[in-house]
């Protein structure tokens, strides 16, 4: 039945769905995971890299994390390709706002905005939606530190912590019972997103080459954007692994007991 209404993308099925929106949806949650989590001093993104191949030149210093301006990052999750024409459409957005008023442009406005181009791509035949779904972590004087999501549809929202790609429904139920409201700081971020990761990624232990992490703080009235160098992500989850080592231990001791 669903292949009478999916030959064209702007084609609503009988009960009211446009198909070709629903697979790109599909295609994001088979791509390699990304997670945020808002604390109170910072924003982290951590993403699952998949390509690893040693032959790899690495010039490009990350494979999922992109900085768009000197207030704004985001992770991707999807069809690479795509994702480059995104990023480079949210840079070009971001200058022209800088270049016409003068100062950063706010980081709900750039999301705005590029789902106002996302949802074209859904309503135009000859065209289908773009693949990738995008996690932006960005600071503005207005609301100050905030963590959005945007889908192939163009839809578009604010959260505390969420994920995307791979898994992320297993990732987001983790998250909902780990992560406090207001209690979070950085640090406990960077432990939560290597709890979560370690349990939903399909691989039997992390490494420093299979996570990409970057957090983003304030200091002195500028903001800092930092991609965490792979020996601090190694400490990071050998630090996790050590925890639940002695979890693991003291369970087994009140086993006995």
């Amino acid at each position: 039945m669903a292949r009478r209404y999916d030959t064209r993308t702007t084609i609503f099925s009988p009960e009211g769905r446009l198909y070709q929106v629903e697979y790109a949806m599909e295609a994001i949650s088979h791509a390699g995971t990304c997670l945020g989590i808002l604390a109170n001093d910072g924003i982290l993104l951590a993403a699952e890299r998949r390509n690893t191949n040693k032959l790899l030149d690495e010039v490009f210093f990350s494979e999922k994390i992109y900085k768009l301006n000197d207030d704004v990052v985001c992770s991707v999750a999807g069809i690479t390709a795509d994702a480059n024409v995104l990023t480079n459409e949210l840079r070009l957005i971001a200058q022209r706002y800088l270049l016409q008023y003068g100062e950063p442009i706010p980081c709900e406005q750039l999301v705005s905005w590029l789902c106002d181009v996302k949802q074209a791509y859904t309503q135009y035949g000859g065209k289908r939606p773009f693949g990738v779904s995008i996690l932006y972590m960005g600071w503005d004087r207005h609301y100050g530190y905030q963590l959005y999501q945007s889908d192939p549809s163009g839809n578009y929202g604010g959260w505390k912590a969420t994920c995307i790609g791979n898994n992320s429904a297993a990732a987001v139920s983790s998250l909902k019972q780990e992560y406090k409201e207001g209690e979070t700081t950085l640090k406990d971020a960077m432990s939560l997103a290597i709890k979560v990761l370690s349990k939903t990624l399909d691989m039997n232990k992390l490494s420093a080459d299979k996570v990409e992490m970057a957090t983003l703080t304030r200091e002195n009235g500028k903001t800092r954007i930092r991609i965490l160098p792979a020996n601090e992500v190694d400490a990071l989850i050998e630090e996790h692994d050590r925890l639940e080592a002695l979890a693991e231990q003291a369970k087994k001791e009140k086993q006995k007991l």
